[in-house]
This record gives structure tokens, C-alpha cells and sequence, in this order.
């Protein structure tokens, strides 16, 4: 079984500092924030919020702690400039404005704010579905401007409705319980989460989101925002719903696509939506934003007082932690992974990193036990990495979290994943190699490994009965055939046919005449039309789009 990691230490990783520590924090932060940290004799605060990227540039070369917000990109330029800094503290959960692998590189902590927003976003959401049902923004303009109309602004109840939930992470399943007290009937798709968290949650699991759509009264999405989950509610999906149903969005803009919103609600099929986060920001469609049928806000879900007290608090914590030398909670990184003293230790924590991330995006099952195989020198190894590692590619594919080493093992825990190891150090085939093997209800599952050569080349070897040699990173197509002539010329014409590249094509079989498997690494990703298409090809199986 696993051992969760709860906290990491990075003791005096700002080692010998002379003076004060030098804080640049470019975005605002709550004021109790603020006065912590003036109120610190050990610091000297240089408080620069929307700073210019000329002012960022001459002012990082002096600090050793960047405390940044979305508007502050940590590109390499920035790190290459910050001569003396050990700390990025992000004041959010998303660190997409930071480039975490160059800062690990150069040995510099960065740190988030993970779930101090998550009963704010929920919130929202049914602040966002209340508001639309009743009709309360245009009653309160009504009555501001002097009129009185009660019966223009009848309103739907949600008790009784049936309400779909997209993803039942930190924020779903927060929603579901809301939703529940106001009698509404729960139902939700989530193919990465295991059956037991359903139950223990009183959730309808759903199989599909096809089935989903069409059984609820409302629509609502809790996913990340990422290659998986972009515009996976599009027009087909909107037909599915009962013509008059609704929708709403908090989690992130793209999931929904914004176009094809505005064509259901043109047509009446959709009775109304609730949008916070946008496709576009900071300016999102006009024409669904002044669409009498759309209620919006300013993507203002974390935007409570109590989620930025949180996040001021926290960062102020962190940051005084990772200077003193103690344990830091939120850890992105782990800057000690440059020096590992197994060389196989980091190239495998890489691919497991890929195997996970490749497992989540070819399960077809909700899954319930993982089992990791170490095979020849990895197994005498401390695993404690690769194991990470491999959490963290899974989750940060399926969970509407942050998802960092830390939590990555808390992550699997929500999911209702057990995590079983095994070592096997005779092992011959290979001098080391890397299993992984997922089950799942009714005897379900899938396999995949790879290996390592020379110490520094990660290769995928194995998927399911399928062997192969293939470099992990990239966009690709796992087609699954029967193993007769013509399907490697009719995938390669289709292919051409829709403008699409093809880098490399590595094919396996089970045995001749039999059933075989197709690696295609691709230079851009077809449409989902045009995956439709693929299945349709004579003797094609099946066809998933890996993103490595």
C-alpha cells in the first residue's frame, strides 16, 4: 500500500543570507498579508503589484523571494536575471505562468496556495444557477429602475431538477452537497474516480457523458481546463440535453464551447446559462456576454474575502517556512531532484511521470487498483519518486486540483485508487524496467510499461499484449485493428487526407492474424470529427488521442 507524503522540508534553502531577505511580491495580496509582512524586521518588501515586465526585470536581480499572481510571468528570462532567487511563492493554485522545470533545474522552490478557494468556487456555482433560475438579475434592474413586474420574472425551482455534474474533485463533489440540501437529484460523470467514492459520496454514477447530458435539467463542469477536457461539451452534447435545460460553468472557459452555446441558446434548446470563466478573458464574446439568456460574471469565483484571507495567510506562511529552513506544505517542485544519486532514479521519475499521464488518457473503465512493477537495478531502488511521479501524471489529467509531488498521493486517495507495489530484481529482459497495471470492476485492465536506456533515454515497451520502442513525448494516435492488409496504407492516406503529418508510425501485433496496435506520433491533433472518422475505417477497433 501507499504512504502518503504530506510535507516535503527543504531546510536553509536560502542558505547564507547577509541583511535582510529581499521579497518582491508583484501581485496584491489581502491586507492582513500585507501587514505580516512589514511587520517582519527580517524583510525588506518591495511591494510592486501589476508591475511592468521592464520594472519586474531591473527589480528581480536583488531578491530572494518572488511572490507573484497571474500576471506575473517566471519565464526563463526572469530566472535567468534573479541571480540570488531560491523562492517562488505563487499566491493561487495555478502555476501556469511559471516555468517549473527551469526552476527546478536551478535548484528554486516554488510553492502555491492549493484549495484555500474551493468552497468560494462552489458557491459560486450555485450563486451563478440560483440567480438564472430566479431570474434576479433582471428583476433587481426592474426594480432599480423604477418598475414593478412580478409576474415577468417567474422563476423555476431546484428541487426536483436533476442536476449533471462534470468531475467530482474538490469542487464537484462540494457542489453535489449543496445541491443535495436543496432536494435536487445528483447524477455525475467522472471515468477516473473508483465506484466506492460515488457510493460514499450518495452520487449517481454515470457511464458517459453522452448519458449524462441527456438525463439532467442542468448541466455543470468541474474539470481542469487541459488537452483532455477543451470543448468536450460541444454541440452534440448540447442536442443530447432536454430542450430547455441549463447550463453553467465556473471551472474554466473552453471546456464549454462558447460558440456552440450561443447556437443552443439561439435556438431554445437551451433555456439559459451561467458562465464565470470565459474562453476569452479579460474580454470574453460580446455576443454571449449581452445575450438576454446568458448570466455572467467576471470570473470571480475564488473573489471572497475568505478565500483571499486564506491565500494571503498561506503565503505568508510558506514563504517565512521555506526562509527559516522548515517544512514548506505546498510545494510544486522538488528542487533536490538534480541530485539524486542513482542515475536511474530521474529519467524512470520521468517516465512514470508519462506513464501516467498516458494511463489516464486510454482508461476506458473507472478504475479501483494500481499495482507498480519494479523489475532488475530499478528494484533495489527506493521508489519513492517514481511512485510520485507516476501519481502525479495520472492526476493532473483527472482531477480539478492542483496537482503537485506532494499531494499527488492525496489526489489517489480522493480518487478511491489503492496503489500497490511490487519489486522484482531478476528480472532479465531488460537491465531495468517499469510495469504498471490498472484494474478495474468485472475483471477490467489495462497494462503498460517502458524502460530506460543508457540511463537517459525513457522509452514506452509495453501497452496492454502490444510491444514497442517509443520515445514519450509528443502528440499520438493509439489505433487498435485487426491485423490485415491495408490498414496502415488506409490510416496514412486518411491522415494526408486531412492535412495531418506523420512523424513516426510503430505498429505491434499479438500474433499473426490477429489483433494489432498502432503508435502514430502526429505533428498536430485531428478534430474530434475526424477521430469519428478514423473508427469508421475498415477493420479499425478503436482510436484514442495521447498527449505526451
Amino acid at each position: 500500500m501507499i504512504h502518503f507524503v504530506t510535507n516535503v522540508p527543504f531546510g536553509g534553502i536560502l542558505g547564507e543570507v547577509v541583511g535582510k531577505t529581499t521579497i518582491l511580491i508583484t501581485g496584491a495580496l489581502h491586507e492582513a498579508a500585507m501587514a505580516a509582512f512589514n511587520g517582519t524586521d527580517a524583510f525588506e518588501i518591495i511591494y510592486r503589484p501589476d508591475c511592468s515586465r521592464e520594472e519586474l526585470l531591473s527589480l528581480v536581480p536583488r531578491c530572494q523571494v518572488l511572490v507573484s499572481r497571474s500576471e506575473t510571468d517566471v519565464d526563463k528570462v526572469v530566472m535567468d536575471a534573479a541571480h540570488q532567487l531560491k523562492v517562488i511563492a505563487r499566491a493561487a493554485v495555478g502555476v501556469g505562468n511559471i516555468d517549473i522545470p527551469y526552476a527546478t533545474e536551478k535548484g528554486i522552490l516554488v510553492i502555491n496556495t492549493p484549495g484555500k478557494n474551493t468552497n468560494s468556487a462552489a458557491e459560486m456555482t450555485l450563486a451563478l444557477l440560483l440567480a438564472m433560475m430566479r431570474h434576479i438579475p433582471e428583476a433587481y434592474h426592474k426594480v432599480r429602475e423604477g418598475g414593478w413586474d412580478r409576474h415577468a420574472f417567474t422563476g423555476r425551482e431546484l428541487k426536483g431538477k436533476t442536476i449533471g455534474i462534470v468531475g467530482v474533485g474538490n469542487v464537484g463533489h462540494r457542489v453535489a452537497k449543496f445541491c443535495k440540501s436543496f432536494d435536487m437529484e445528483v447524477i455525475a460523470f467522472d471515468p477516473y474516480i473508483s465506484t466506492s467514492v460515488f457510493q460514499r459520496l450518495n452520487i449517481t454514477r454515470i457511464e458517459s457523458l453522452e448519458d449524462l447530458a441527456s438525463r439532467c435539467d442542468i448541466l455543470s463542469v468541474h474539470v481542469p481546463l487541459n488537452k483532455e477536457t477543451k470543448g468536450m461539451v460541444h454541440r452534440g452534447i448540447l442536442n443530447l440535453m432536454k430542450k430547455g435545460s441549463w447550463i453553467v460553468n465556473a471551472a474554466r472557459g473552453g471546456i464549454i464551447l462558447e460558440k456552440d452555446i450561443l447556437e443552443a441558446l439561439e435556438s431554445g434548446h437551451i433555456a439559459g446559462a451561467a458562465i464565470d470563466t470565459w474562453e476569452t478573458e479579460p474580454k470574453p464574446s460580446l455576443a454571449l456576454v449581452s445575450h438576454p439568456k446568458v448570466y455572467g460574471a467576471p470570473h470571480i469565483g475564488a473573489s471572497t474575502e475568505e478565500a483571499q484571507l486564506a491565500i494571503g495567510e498561506t503565503i505568508y506562511e510558506q514563504v517565512v517556512k521555506a526562509i527559516d529552513g522548515g517544512v514548506v506544505d505546498y510545494p510544486v517542485n522538488l528542487p533536490q531532484v538534480g541530485i539524486i544519486e542513482s542515475p536511474l532514479l530521474r529519467p524512470y521519475a520521468i517516465l512514470a511521470e508519462k506513464l501516467g499521464a498516458m494511463a489516464a488518457q486510454i482508461l476506458d473503465f473507472n478504475p479501483s487498483r494500481v499495482m507498480i512493477a519494479y523489475r532488475g537495478d530499478l528494484a533495489g531502488l527506493d521508489h519513492s519518486l517514481v511512485r510520485l511521479s507516476f501519481m502525479k501524471g495520472y492526476a493532473s489529467r483527472v482531477v480539478d486540483g492542483f496537482v503537485s509531488f506532494v499531494n499527488a498521493g492525496q489526489h489517489f486517495e480522493k480518487l478511491g485508487l489503492t496503489l500497490e507495489e511490487d519489486a522484482d530484481p531478476g528480472f532479465d529482459s531488460y537491465r531495468s524496467a517499469l510495469k504498471i497495471k490498472i484494474f478495474g470492476s468485472g475483471g477490467k485492465n489495462i497494462a503498460i510499461g517502458g524502460i530506460v536506456f543508457d540511463s537517459k533515454y525513457p522509452r514506452i515497451s509495453l501497452v496492454n499484449d502490444y510491444y514497442f520502442e517509443i520515445e514519450p513525448q509528443g502528440t499520438f494516435l493509439l489505433v487498435e485493428n485487426d491485423d490485415k492488409p491495408g490498414v496502415i496504407g488506409a490510416l496514412g492516406t486518411f491522415l494526408a487526407s486531412k492535412a495531418i503529418n506523420i512523424d513516426s508510425f510503430d505498429l505491434a501485433r499479438n500474433r499473426k492474424g490477429g489483433q494489432a496496435m498502432a503508435m502514430i506520433r502526429v505533428d498536430t491533433p485531428p478534430l474530434d470529427s475526424d477521430m469519428n472518422l478514423m473508427i469508421k475505417l475498415p477493420n479499425v477497433r478503436g482510436v484514442k488521442l495521447l498527449q505526451l
